[in-house]
């Protein structure tokens, strides 16, 4: 005989597994990005280009000049994903050793040597709020994040248990033009473009 809390987990596992499901079939038929959070699904409108993916373009290679080889900054595909707490993510950059990008389907989270979110104009809070709760409940040891709104940023590690779960104990905040730490390597800010009020939205 299963109990009710049995029937809640199943319940949930159900829903999460058809949120996955419709996210990971609309990957290439509607633009912008989809992930599974504790709330539902998150849809953040981003274009291709402009200065959300040069910001990731230049951390990304700004970290790997300074990582070791086995060590990589990856952008892109697949997610990470964690079944058990209902929760699917793409980060901008994800710092991974080469060998535990070596699975089938997605990444374990807590492989992830650190997550950088650059904020989308469109949606600041998924990066801001869902993803400062959603990263440490996953075991994400290190989240970053670059803010082209305002050209400020943070960097969040030491995860640690709270009454509303794990949450990161450390925040370090940072301007563009500082250096910044991100787990064992310190890059440049300077250089990283902003969003521009006038004109056409950029992301």
């Amino acid at each position: 005989m299963t109990t009710a809390s049995e029937n809640e987990q199943q319940g949930a596992s159900h829903r999460y597994r058809a949120m996955r499901d419709f996210v990971q079939t609309t990957d290439d038929s509607l633009p912008g990005k989809f992930e599974v959070t504790k709330e539902g699904i998150v849809h953040d409108m981003m274009a291709p280009v402009g200065p959300h993916e040069l910001t990731t373009l230049h951390l990304r290679r700004r970290l790997e000049k300074v990582m070791p080889e086995e060590i990589v900054a990856h952008t892109g595909e697949p997610d990470v994903e964690d079944e058990s707490e209902g929760i699917m993510r793409r980060p901008d950059v994800m710092v991974i050793a080469l060998e535990d990008m070596d699975v089938p389907g997605s990444f374990d989270p807590r492989t992830l040597v650190a997550a950088i979110e650059v904020v989308s104009r469109s949606n600041p809070d998924n990066d801001w709020v869902t993803k400062m709760r959603d990263y440490p409940l996953i075991g994400i040891a290190v989240y970053a994040v670059f803010d082209p709104r305002t050209g400020t940023g943070t960097v969040l590690t030491d995860i640690h248990p709270t009454p509303d779960g794990p949450r990161y104990a450390t925040r370090k905040d940072f301007v563009y033009g500082e250096d910044v730490t991100i787990a064992d390597w310190t890059i440049a800010t300077d250089g990283l473009p902003l969003y521009r009020d006038s004109g056409a939205p950029q992301e």
